[in-house]
């Protein structure tokens, strides 16, 4: 019995490592487009000017970024996976084109300095939710009211242009994304220790793909927030 429980256990965890490195993988190629795509745009005046320079356009993009989030949460059981790949990284290439507005607004040193603060937080968060005992649910709920909270500040002061305001919702921005990196990384650890063995590839993958815009998601916010907080302004 101690034997088939010691392989049982072997097998799970190989099950749960290679679904996590699978997330984390995906979740990596996504930053990296994102990445590239935001610094090439920034190099090209032209895009720029395309871009920015046309409300209709910009906010196009930023629609079809929110479509394609919402699209994929809603019908990620219904379509191939091979769709959810694609759509992942469409979003991945579509948000790093509207991100290249950091680079009008930050200098490129505080730009690197920034995303390397914000991989190290994210990296101990996500071990953390990794590795706690404690259930983070509770604070995963907590978090997300936390998080309508900033959406709705946000809003407000898109008409008020408050500094302070801006301020304080940057900082309580990083607690929220903070706090969900490492909800999000235990629950999708639990999703994979739960998770049938014989699930096909295709739906493994899937789950990988959603697994990896949600690390993604918390990824980017956490460093926008962080952003504002230590970016030096090009002015």
């Amino acid at each position: 019995m101690n034997t088939q429980s010691s392989l049982s256990n072997a097998t799970t965890l190989v099950r749960v490592n290679s679904f996590i490195r699978s997330v984390y993988n995906w979740m990596a190629i996504g930053l990296a487009l994102t990445g590239f795509t935001a610094f090439y745009v920034s190099g090209n005046e032209t895009l720029m000017r395309a871009i920015f320079g046309n409300p209709v356009l910009l906010f196009g993009l930023i629609f079809g970024e929110l479509g394609l989030v919402f699209y994929l949460s809603a019908r990620v059981q219904k379509i191939q996976a091979s769709t959810a790949t694609a759509l992942f990284v469409v979003y991945s290439i579509l948000n790093g084109v509207t991100l290249s507005s950091i680079f009008m607004v930050y200098t490129s040193t505080s730009i690197v300095s920034t995303f390397f603060i914000c991989a190290l937080t994210f990296s101990v968060c996500s071990v953390y939710g990794m590795v706690t005992k404690r259930d983070l649910t509770s604070m995963g709920g907590f978090m997300m009211m936390g998080l309508i909270g900033i959406i709705v500040a946000t809003l407000v002061n898109m008409f008020f242009r408050s500094p302070a305001m801006s301020m304080l919702i940057s900082y309580v921005g990083v607690i929220v994304f903070v706090g969900l990196t490492a909800y999000d990384t235990q629950k999708l650890k639990n999703m994979a220790m739960t998770q049938p063995a014989d699930l096909s590839g295709a739906v493994v993958r899937k789950g990988a793909i959603m697994g990896a815009l949600t690390l993604y998601l918390d990824f980017i916010n956490l460093f926008l927030m962080l952003l504002r907080i230590f970016g030096g302004s090009r002015d």
